[in-house]
C-alpha cells in the first residue's frame, strides 16, 4: 500500500514543513461520552463508551469491549 506523497513548502530560512490540514481527525464531541480514544491492543480509534479497562502488564488500559473482534463485528453490521 503506497502512501501518498506529502506536499512540502521550502520557507526562506531554509526549514521545510509538510503542509496539512490542522487540526485531528480525531476531535472530541460535545460531552465527555463524544471523544475517542485509542485500544491498547489493536490501536483503533474508538467511542469511550466501547472501551472498557484491562489490567496489561501490570497497568489498566483502555481496550475494546467486550474484545477487537467482537465489536469489530458489532460495527460491521
Amino acid at each position: 500500500m503506497a502512501k501518498a506523497e506529502a506536499k512540502t513548502a521550502i520557507l526562506a530560512d531554509g526549514l521545510r514543513y509538510k503542509s496539512k490540514v490542522s487540526g485531528s481527525p480525531f476531535t472530541a464531541g460535545t460531552s465527555m461520552g463524544g471523544s475517542t480514544m485509542s485500544c491498547f491492543l489493536c490501536g483503533k480509534h474508538r467511542l469511550r463508551s466501547q472501551l472498557g479497562t484491562r489490567k496489561v502488564v501490570g497497568k489498566s488500559q483502555a481496550v475494546c469491549a467486550p474484545s477487537c473482534k467482537e465489536l469489530d463485528a458489532l460495527l460491521a453490521r
